[in-house]
This record gives C-alpha cells, structure tokens and sequence, in this order.
C-alpha cells in the first residue's frame, strides 16, 4: 500500500502541474490574442471588454457551461478532468492577457520600425519583438495567477451537483476529503498537517524559483526596469545603474541595427511607406474578417438564447423573475462586502506598503513571507484557522461572527494586488521627487495626500480593480461553507454568491444561470464605467513622470 505522504505528495505535484499547464496556455493564446489585437480595432474593443468582464466573474459563474458541455457532453474521467482544467484556466488567465495585451500595445516605436523594414514576418516579429519585449509582463503576473490558481483547487478539483459529486486527483480534493473525514474523526488530523506541510513546501520551493525567474527576466528584457534601484542621490552614478538594466535589451537591438543597417539607408526612402500602406490594408482586412466571425457569433448566441426561451416553460420563467429581487439583494450585500474589504486592503497597502519600499531589509524578509501566504491556496487552511480561533471571535463579534470569517476569507483571497500595487508604484517613485519630499521636510500624511497617493494613482486604480475583481471568489467560498470544522457550518444570510452555491449543490442551473447572467450585467457596467474611467483619469492626469521637470 502507497504511504499517505507519498500520495499526497503526488497530489501536490499533480495540481501545480495542472496550475502551470494552465498559465502555459494563458500564455500562449495572450500572444496570438494580443497580436489580433493589434490588427483589428474591432477585435480590440471586444477583447479587453470582455476580458475585464470575465476577471469579475467567480469560478463558480462557469459551473454551469462546465457541467454542460465537458461533464454531460464529453462524460467520463476526462470530461472531469477538462472541466477542472477548464476552471482553473478561468482563475489564472485574465491578468496575464492584460498583461500581454498591454505590453503589445506599448512596444516602442523605433523597435517596429526595425523590424518593420527587415520584412519580418509574423513568426520572426513575435520571436524578436513581441514576445521577448512581454516576458517582464509575463513574469510579473505569474506569481497572482499561480496565487489565483491553487486558489481555486479545492472548489475546482470538487464539483457537487446536487447528490453528485465530480473530483479529480489531486491536493485539493484530497485535502477537502481529509478534512471533512478528520472532523468527525480527530486521529486523523496529523493527516491533514502532513497535507499541509508538503503543499507549503512545494508552494514555497515554487515563489522561490518564480521570484528568481522574475528578476531573470526583469533584468534581461526590461526597458524599464521594475528592479529595486538603490535611493542615491543623482548624479552620474544613478544612470549607470539604470543602464546596466536597460543593456541587455540594447545591445540585441544594436546587433540587429547594425546587421541591417547599411540596407536601412539605401531603402529608408521607399520600405517606410510601403510597409504602412500594407499594414493599413491588412488592418482593414482583418477587421472585416473579424466583422464576419462577430456577427457569425452573434447570430449563433442569438439562436442560442431564443432556443432557451423557448424550451423554458413559463412556470420556469415565473420562478426565475420571482427570485430576481432577492438575487438583486444578495448583489446588494456582497458589493458592501467587497467594498469593506477593497477599504481595508487599500489603507494597509499604504501604510505597510510605504514603510517596506522605504526599509529595504524588512521588505527583504517580509515581501518574500507575503508572496508565499498569498500563493498558499486559503480554502486548505482556512477550517484549521476557523476551528482555532472560532470561541474567540464568537464572544467578541456574537451574531455578527460569520460576517467576520467571510471578510478575513475576501481579504486573504485579494489583498496583494492592491498592496502589490501601491509597493511598487512607491518604489517606482523618481529620486528627484523623494529628495523634494525631504528638504521641504514633509511630514507622512502630507506626503501621501500630496506626493504619494496621486503620483501612484495609475498603480492604484489597476491594483484596486484587481482587488475587487478577485475579492468575488472569497465570498464564493466563505458565504456558504457548510461542515467548515465538524458540524459547525459558516453561512451568511444575505449574499448572491451563497445563492449561487446554493443552487449549483442542488442541482438548480436554471437559478445558477440567471443570478449569474444577473451579476454580469452589473460586472459590465462596472468595467465599462467605473474601471475604465480611473484609468483615463490616472493616466491623463496623475503622471509621475512629469514632476521631475517640475522638480
């Protein structure tokens, strides 16, 4: 008989391989998308919207279409396996597209022009240029997304339909089984530690080589680099530290520029032009084909829809209009929720944020710690966390005591992007403007209210979106979570994702799928109002860039 630590072990490896098979392929199709995106106008404008829309949707608003096709349709164990696959490539690919997407979008000028004129082809372009220039996007999102993942894998490698229950192999459904075994039997709880202990492990060993990764690639494709400069006084010294980041990038684009060169000055005259006008014809071309597949698309969805009207009988319908206004309720709780927990995440970002950008050997220590519980995955830990502190947080919070588990869930589940955010904005902040901020003896507040939040405001509003898009998923959880520790159960009384846990363990898609086409709706306005108009504002008008002339 294999040993349970064994098992367990293979378990682990099995769901960080499933982890990184789905970034893989996050990657791999943010390439080919964000190269569409550059072609088409039309595809650009679909793309990002809905891939802001989609961010905002919690794993379980998928369970449906999961069900239906991969499950019902493909059927057996691999059904089963492509739907998990299915999930966690839902959690972790949102933010490596943007990421990529946007790296695409800001690929400098003189760099296209190069390759431009060298006639390269698609292959050769995203070989030379676009792809080495999104590795620091890349290997910036990794780590959120391998968090976002493990996240995930209890209530992706378990799949509960009413009686019927889906899983896989792997730590999580593992885990989920150990505790729940281990609740009615505590001889079982060394177990459940040991289980714990190997995933912290691989969890650890994994940041570790994705930091290193990061500041292998920061450093060697980075025009501007987000590795920590020391704060030095300016001078000749400082820009030789900046170009020590920016030379391994140059130096291949002097290689090519000097290959080509002498080609470039006999044909600078009549390629240029040449190229733009064939680049412009090739946008059009693309945009009428995307035109084509859109309105295909559209027409099918149309079909789609019409046949689901009609093969809902009115009395379905009736339910389903009838429970709209609790759905609308529940909406109304979990955005109070969202908001408490994006405020609290928001003023320790600040503060603790600040105080490590400016202490380098306490970030040295507490950064890496942070990174590590961010990327253990809370539904395993989180009943032992519970079972440990329950009587406690009963006697000071009484009625209000699953309100409060729920928020601590939401917050471990989103706090870094924000904290992320405002540490590096920080850091990123220009010596000159750091030096000012000293002579004119500015005291903390006065710093952030006048320096800090709004010269960090475009790192602000994209930590903040994050933080509010990720938070749905903690409440996924935590509002409906019944056996958390024995017989205790954590439920809330009002919330659109308990309902949406609800009805998908009782079989219930219709109400599953109408909450969630619900809560779509506001996701959208939300991204194409509020999101979207920050991050206008933040780049129009809070610049840190521009201070230094004024400094």
């Amino acid at each position: 008989m294999t040993p349970l630590p064994l098992i367990l072990m293979l378990a682990t490896l099995v769901t960080t391989g499933r982890v990184f098979l789905a970034i893989a392929l996050s990657i791999v199709t943010g390439w080919a998308l964000g190269y569409l995106s550059l072609k088409s106008r039309v595809f650009e404008n679909a793309y990002v919207s809905l891939s802001e829309v989609l961010e905002s949707v919690p794993v379980i608003s998928f369970f449906p279409v999961v069900l239906i096709f991969f499950i019902w349709y493909v059927r057996g164990y691999i059904g089963v396996e492509l739907a998990v696959d299915f999930l966690v490539f839902t959690a972790v690919t949102w933010n490596i597209w943007m990421g990529i997407y946007q790296a695409f979008k800001t690929v400098p000028a003189s760099m296209l022009e190069v390759v431009e004129n060298l006639g390269y082809g698609f292959f050769k372009k995203m070989a030379r240029l676009y792809i080495p220039y999104s590795m620091p996007r890349i290997a910036a999102n990794l780590l959120p997304s391998f968090a976002d993942g493990y996240f995930y894998i209890t209530v992706s490698e378990v799949i509960a339909i009413g009686t019927t229950t889906y899983k896989v192999f792997g730590i999580g459904a593992l885990l989920s089984e150990l505790i729940s075994k281990a609740s009615s039997n505590p001889v079982l709880w060394p177990d459940v530690y040991v289980g714990l202990t190997e995933l912290a492990a691989v969890v650890a060993l994994v940041v570790l080589g994705l930091r290193r990764f990061a500041n292998w690639t920061v450093a060697k494709y980075s025009l501007e680099s987000a590795v920590a400069l020391s704060r030095r006084k300016s001078g000749p010294g400082r820009w030789r530290t900046l170009s020590r980041y920016y030379r391994p990038v140059v130096r291949p684009m002097e290689s090519l520029a000097g290959l080509g060169s002498r080609a470039l000055v006999r044909m600078a005259t009549t390629i240029p032009l040449r190229r733009v006008e064939t680049r412009r014809h090739r946008s059009v071309a693309a945009d009428n084909v995307i035109k084509a597949v859109g309105a295909a698309l559209l027409v099918l969805i149309a079909y789609g829809a019409i046949r689901a009207i009609l093969s809902a009988s009115p009395s379905t319908w009736g339910y389903l209009i009838s429970e709209t206004p609790t759905i609308l309720i529940g909406l109304a709780y979990d955005y109070a929720r969202v908001a408490f927990i994006t405020l609290i995440s928001f003023v320790i970002a600040v503060f603790v944020g600040y105080w490590l950008a400016m202490h380098r050997r306490a970030e040295a220590i507490v950064i890496p710690v942070i990174q590590a519980l961010s990327a253990l995955p809370a539904p395993a830990y989180f009943p032992l966390l519970f079972a440990a502190t329950y009587f406690i947080v009963g006697r000071f919070f009484a009625g209000l005591t699953n309100e409060f588990y729920v928020i601590i869930l939401g917050f471990i589940s989103t706090f870094y992007y924000v904290f992320y955010a405002y540490w590096l904005g920080v850091k990123a902040v220009p010596v000159e403007v750091m030096e000012l901020m000293d002579n004119l003896r500015m005291g903390f507040f006065r710093r952030l209210r006048k320096i800090l939040i709004p010269g960090t405001m475009p790192y602000l509003v994209s930590g903040l979106t994050s933080t509010i898009d990720s938070a749905w998923g903690g409440l996924m959880v935590g509002e409906y979570w019944p056996n958390i520790y024995g017989n205790t159960n954590l439920y809330v009384s009002h919330g659109l994702m308990k309902m949406l846990d609800m009805a998908t363990l009782e079989g219930n898609l219709a109400l599953a799928s109408w909450a969630s086409l619900i809560f779509a709706m506001f996701v959208v306005v939300f991204a194409l109002g509020f999101t979207r108009y920050l991050m206008e504002l933040s780049r129009k008008k809070y610049l840190m860039e521009e201070s230094i002339y004024a400094v």
